[in-house]
C-alpha cells in the first residue's frame, strides 16, 4: 500500500510538521496501525480509506508512536494534500473525513493562495489554577492556565510573559509528562512587527511526542483563546519549534478554520 511523508503547515521541505500518510484500500487492525505509526516515528501517522458512508469520502484515524488520538490537525492536512496530489481525490473539491471522535471534518482548497483549509471543532479553554510543578517544569512564570481538548487526557494551555519566553523554553519533559495532560500548550502574544499574532510551542511527552513541531489541534484552542483576547476572528499563529510553521485561523462560531500549506517529501510503498 502507498505510504507518504508530508510536511504540513509549510511551503518548503524539511519545515513544518512531518506526518506519515498511509492510503488503505480496506479496514485495518488498529493494533497493526499502531505498529506502523511506531515504525514511522512521526508525531502522528494518518490512516485513510474510502468511506462512502454518512456523506463522508474517507475514514481517517491518527496514531502517535504510542497511542491513537481523537483529533490531529497537521496529519489531516497532510492526508488531504496526499489525496489531492496522488489524484485519489478530485482536485478542487472538498474532502469529507469521517473520524471516530471528532465527527466529520472537511478540508478544501483555500481561495487562490495554494493553502488548504480545514473545518475543525473549536475547543474553548476553561480556566484553572496553575498546576503544582508547572512553572518549575517550564522554567518560567505562568500568567494563566486552562484545560481544553477532545482526547481522553485533556490538554493544558499556559500563557507566559512574551514571545521570547516561549522561544527560549527548555522544559523538564519528565515533569511535564507527570502533570496529567496529553499535551502542554505554551503560548504568548507575538512581538510587534513579527507578521503573526501569537506564538506557541506544544510538548506531549505523555504520548511519546517530546515536542510537536506544528500542532493543528492546539490551534482549535489557541484560536478562540486569542480571538477573545485580541478582538479579532482571523489570526495567524506561529509555532516556534525548531522546524516552525504558520497556521492561519478563523473562528466561526463553534468551529475554527485552520489553513496551511503542505509539501510531499517521500512517496513509496509499505512492504508489510
Amino acid at each position: 500500500m502507498r505510504m507518504l511523508v508530508v510536511d504540513a503547515f509549510t511551503d518548503r521541505p524539511f519545515a513544518g510538521n512531518p506526518a506519515g500518510v498511509c492510503l488503505l484500500d480496506a479496514p485495518a487492525d488498529p493494533a497493526w496501525m499502531q505498529r506502523v505509526a511506531a515504525e514511522m516515528r512521526h508525531s502522528e501517522t494518518a490512516f485513510l480509506r474510502p468511506a462512502g458512508e454518512d456523506g463522508a469520502d474517507f475514514e481517517l484515524r491518527w496514531f502517535t508512536p504510542e497511542t491513537e488520538v481523537a483529533l490531529c490537525g497537521h496529519a489531516t492536512l497532510a492526508g488531504a494534500h496526499a489525496l489531492y496530489e496522488t489524484g485519489v481525490a478530485p482536485a478542487g473539491r472538498p474532502i469529507r473525513f469521517r473520524t471516530l471522535h471528532s465527527g466529520v471534518l472537511t478540508v478544501r482548497p483555500a481561495d487562490g493562495d495554494g493553502l488548504l483549509e480545514m473545518d475543525f471543532p473549536a475547543s474553548p479553554v476553561g480556566p484553572a489554577a496553575v498546576p503544582d510543578g508547572l512553572e518549575k517544569a517550564l522554567g518560567t512564570p505562568v500568567s494563566w492556565t486552562g484545560w481544553t481538548g477532545r482526547n481522553v487526557q485533556p490538554d493544558l494551555l499556559a500563557e507566559v510573559s512574551g514571545e521570547d519566553a516561549v522561544r527560549g523554553l527548555a522544559p523538564d519533559l519528565a515533569a511535564l509528562g507527570a502533570l496529567g495532560a496529553r499535551a502542554v500548550i505554551v503560548t504568548a502574544r507575538a512581538d510587534p512587527g513579527r507578521g503573526h499574532d501569537f506564538v506557541s510551542r506544544v510538548f506531549a511527552p505523555s504520548v511519546g511526542v517530546d515536542e510537536d513541531p506544528v500542532t493543528g489541534s492546539a490551534h482549535c484552542a489557541l484560536a478562540p483563546y486569542w480571538s477573545a483576547k485580541l478582538g479579532r476572528d482571523t489570526l495567524t499563529g506561529f509555532q516556534a519549534s525548531a522546524r516552525g510553521g504558520h497556521v492561519r485561523t478563523e473562528l466561526r462560531g463553534d468551529r475554527v478554520a485552520l489553513s496551511g500549506g503542505a509539501v510531499t517529501v517521500l512517496d513509496g510503498e509499505l512492504a508489510v
